[in-house]
């Protein structure tokens, strides 16, 4: 990958997809100002016309699920029915905005001095949006239908290895009506990355900028923002806590646990990292989470039997590898797994970890793959103290046979969202976010509709 052209890679067999030329300094420049000039006409547009654009590009999803879904699974190497599945989220999210925007964004009137006071919800103006390839189309339009559906424009600068689903993305968008430079995606080779963001957040014409990426990553964007006093939403690493009570029926949690590690090949900032299990069961949940394990279909992406295909790039599968033979070498012990796949080098066996210890990578780093790492407690306080023991808080789950006692358990551990008996998961009627080192603001929901607005107020004397 140079710095004038982008070539994506078949992850799972090392084959070129294409070649992009990137953009020039100058064709940025461009952007920005067919940008600025777009959103101004956007924003002047009826609410409920910019609904219909939006409402029209969830058609046009759900009509090339399978089109686009192809897309991810070459790019990035998403299980084909996960990442048509993903696309039909993207439409659930476009569907969920147009029909609630309208009424959450409506100027509200308060009881104050004057003879009438309101708070009206007005767009910023362009919004750069930095995005990374694990959810290629998720991530990008759970930001694209509340920004867009309160009067913003957005710039896309997508990760380079799925720069196709960025160009397919802002086709769908221009497909479904939306008027030329509404939405642009850049296209931007990894070496210069680092300077164009840097640059785009210090123009005037960028009015926010919201991330999902590396926590390194973050606080650059962070920083840069600060240094230009803009608004910054940050959704960054996660490494959540799965506590299994001693009551839990291990019938319904190991399989969700399953489910809760492996969806995506392990590669979600939301998936459960840290198995935190009651000494009383820990060795038979280890035991039955492994044999599940051993169970998912390894596969080519693109066959829908496929549960788990190669991770994103190789460097990923090279430093799960490093991470969990240091933890091995630490005293961890493998129930299943723990070694790379004679597949290709972007492949590492799904893995489930033993023994354990608080300090090991696989426990006190964020683990992006199919790694699961076990460990036991004794008390309340000594699970939530485990589940705790990260610089991380983005989601988190309890499980057991008594609810009340699990959400009580539950409000103790540090996270932006918790789930009891259930597994975590993004829902556009939810807001979505983490605390500590996983990052700040609010997407979805009806805090999504309005992160990305002026709140003003009105007073007429």
């Amino acid at each position: 990958m140079s710095s004038d052209q982008i070539i994506t890679i078949d992850p799972a067999t090392g084959s070129e997809i294409a070649r992009y030329d990137c953009m020039s300094a100058d064709d940025i420049d461009a952007v920005l100002g067919q940008s600025a000039a777009a959103q101004k006409s956007w924003a002047a547009t009826p609410i409920t016309d910019r609904a219909a654009v939006i409402l029209k590009a969830a058609q046009i999803l759900r009509d090339r699920s399978a089109e686009l879904g192809a897309i991810a699974t070459a790019e990035m190497g998403k299980p084909i029915t996960e990442a048509v599945a993903e696309v039909a989220k993207c439409a659930w999210v476009c569907e969920y905005y147009a029909d609630m925007s309208p009424k959450v964004l409506a100027d509200e009137d308060v009881q104050a001095a004057g003879s009438r006071s309101w708070v009206r919800y007005e767009p910023l103006g362009t919004i750069l949006a930095i995005m990374p390839w694990n959810y290629p189309f998720w991530q990008v339009f759970r930001f694209v239908a509340p920004t867009l559906m309160a009067g913003n424009a957005g710039i896309l600068k997508h990760s380079p290895n799925v720069t196709g689903t960025a160009l397919a993305i802002e086709q769908v968008l221009l497909d479904a009506g939306l008027p030329e430079g509404v939405f642009r995606s850049l296209v931007v080779g990894e070496a210069d990355v680092p300077t164009t963001v840097n640059r785009l957040i210090q123009d005037d014409r960028i009015a926010a900028v919201t991330l999902t990426g590396s926590n390194l990553a973050g606080s650059h964007v962070a920083a840069s923002a600060g240094r230009a006093a803009k608004k910054s939403l940050l959704e960054l690493g996660g490494s959540d806590p799965f506590v299994v009570l001693a009551d839990a029926d291990l019938d319904v949690v190991v399989p969700k646990a399953v489910a809760g590690r492996f969806l995506n090949t392990g590669q979600s900032c939301l998936c459960a990292k840290r198995f935190i299990v009651h000494e009383s069961i820990a060795d038979e949940f280890g035991r039955r989470f492994a044999a599940a394990v051993d169970d998912l279909v390894i596969g080519a992406p693109s066959d829908p039997a496929t549960k788990i295909g190669p991770l994103a790039r190789v460097d990923l599968a090279e430093n799960l590898e490093h991470q969990v033979a240091a933890s091995v070498a630490a005293g961890a012990v493998v129930l299943t797994g723990g070694k790379r796949l004679d597949r290709g080098p972007a492949w590492y066996a799904p893995t489930v970890l033993v023994n354990v210890k608080p300090d090991m990578p696989v426990m006190a780093e964020e683990t992006f793959g199919p790694a699961a790492a076990v460990i036991a407690f004794g008390t309340d306080d000594e699970a939530v103290a485990l589940a705790n023991a990260t610089p991380y808080g983005l989601g988190a789950s309890v499980w057991s046979a008594d609810a009340d006692r699990a959400l009580a358990l539950g409000s103790r551990i540090d996270s932006g969202a918790l789930f009891i008996n259930a597994v975590t998961a993004s829902d556009p009627r939810l807001p979505f976010g983490g605390v500590k080192q996983s990052g700040y603001g609010r997407e979805l929901g009806e805090a999504g509709a309005r992160e990305f607005t002026n709140i003003r107020t009105v007073l007429v004397g």
